[in-house]
C-alpha cells in the first residue's frame, strides 16, 4: 500500500521545510487531520525533521521554581493557586535556602535555565531579591515568570540578573482570566524593548478552546519573536471548574506542538511541550520544564507531593527519544556550563 498524501497536505508540509512558515488558513486545515492519519503522522515527522535541523540533538531542561504559594484574587479559571479554588488558604513563601539549594540542585543537573514562577500578586521587589540571590549563587540563566510588567520593571529584571521572562497570552484571556489581551501584548512588547528574551507557549489548552483561537496564539509567538514557543495542555487540578470540559489527550498536543512547530519555522531556538511527555519529542518539542515548589495545575505543591516532574527524569525522556540534555543550550547566546564560551 502507497503513503501518498492528499496533495494540499503535502504542498503544505513541503513549503514548512523552506523554515518560513506557513500561513493560518494552513495550520487550521493542519489542526482539523484525522490523528490516525497518514498526514498527521507525516506533520509530525516534518516537525520532528525541522527541530532536528534547526536544534540539532539537543534537549533542553528549564527547571520550573515556584517560589510562593497563595490564595490569589486574581482567580484565573484554570489555575489552583487561587482563593476560589480555596486549595491553598494560607500565603507561603519558600525559604530562601530551600530557593537557593534547589538551584543548586539544577546547575549540578545541567539545567538549562531556571524559571522563577510566582503568583499574581508576589511582591515584584522580592522577585528582584531573589533574583540577584540566585545570580550570585549558580551560573544558569534566570527566567522569571511573573505579572505584567512596565519598561523600568523590566530593567530592573535585567538588572536583577534575568535574561528573560515568561509570558503568554492564555487562551480565555479575559474571559477565564481577569486580564485583558492587549495588557498581556503589551508585557511582550516590553520584554523586546528593553533586551529581555520572551519565553512563551500556547496555553492552557482545553477541548472547549476554539482551533481559530489556539492557531492566533501560535502566530502571536512567531510575530513577536518568541525565543521558543509550544504546547502545554490544560491539567484539571481537583474540583477545578474547568472540570466539566475534560482535557485533551498527549496525542491532540503533539499534533497542535507539530502545527505550532511549522508556524514557527526559523524563528525558535527550542519548542516546548508541557507536561513532559514522549508523543511531542516525535512532533518537533524538544524542550522542557521539571518543576519544584509550586505549580498552577496541583492539589499539592511538590514538596508535599505534586505533579512536577525532576530533571533526572525529563533528561531520561528525552535520552529515550534520541535527545541529548548534556549538549549545550540553544536558548542562550552564552551556556552556563562553556565557561561564558560562545556559543
Amino acid at each position: 500500500m502507497g503513503w501518498k498524501l492528499a496533495p494540499k497536505i503535502e504542498e503544505m508540509l513541503k513549503k514548512a521545510m523552506d523554515f518560513n512558515g506557513i500561513d493560518q488558513p494552513e495550520a487550521i486545515a493542519l489542526m482539523h487531520l484525522d490523528l490516525d492519519s497518514r498526514e498527521t503522522y507525516a506533520l509530525m515527522h516534518t516537525a520532528n525533521q525541522m527541530s532536528r535541523h534547526q536544534f540539532g540533538l539537543k534537549g533542553e531542561n528549564h527547571f520550573h521554581i515556584g517560589v510562593n504559594v497563595e490564595p490569589c484574587p486574581l482567580n484565573c479559571l484554570f489555575c489552583s493557586l487561587t482563593e476560589k479554588a480555596a486549595i491553598f488558604t494560607e500565603k507561603i513563601e519558600f525559604p530562601i535556602d530551600d530557593i537557593l539549594q534547589w538551584a543548586r540542585i539544577g546547575e549540578e543537573n545541567q539545567a538549562d535555565a531556571l524559571n522563577i514562577m510566582t503568583t499574581g500578586t508576589y511582591s515584584f521587589k522580592r522577585l528582584l531579591e531573589v533574583g540577584k540571590l540566585l545570580k550570585k549563587t549558580v551560573s544558569v540563566p534566570l527566567v522569571a515568570n511573573t505579572r505584567d510588567i512596565t519598561h523600568r520593571e523590566g530593567e530592573q529584571l535585567l538588572d536583577a540578573g534575568f535574561v528573560g521572562a515568561y509570558h503568554a497570552v492564555r487562551l480565555g484571556e479575559g474571559k477565564d482570566t481577569p486580564l485583558q489581551v492587549e495588557k498581556r501584548i503589551q508585557t511582550i512588547r516590553v520584554l523586546k524593548d528593553v533586551g529581555l528574551q520572551w519565553m512563551n507557549c500556547v496555553e492552557p489548552v482545553g477541548p472547549e478552546h476554539e482551533i481559530e483561537e489556539i492557531v492566533d496564539r501560535m502566530f502571536l509567538a512567531r510575530q513577536y519573536g518568541a525565543t521558543y514557543s509550544g504546547v502545554m495542555r490544560r491539567i484539571n487540578f481537583p474540583g477545578s471548574p474547568m472540570e466539566k470540559h475534560g482535557m485533551i489527550t498527549e496525542r491532540e498536543v503533539a499534533r497542535m506542538v507539530a502545527v505550532s512547530r511549522l508556524v514557527m519555522g526559523d524563528v525558535p531556538r527550542a519548542h516546548c511541550t508541557h507536561e513532559p511527555h514522549t508523543a511531542s519529542l516525535m512532533a518537533g518539542a524538544n524542550l522542557f520544564f521539571p518543576e519544584v515548589g509550586s505549580n498552577p495545575r496541583d492539589g499539592a505543591d511538590q514538596v508535599g507531593g505534586g505533579r512536577g516532574r525532576s530533571l533526572q527524569l525529563t533528561a531520561q525522556i528525552q535520552m529515550e527519544m534520541g535527545l541529548d540534555p548534556m549538549l549545550p543550550s540553544n536558548c542562550f547566546a552564552r551556556s552556563a556550563r562553556a565557561a561564558g564560551s560562545e556559543l
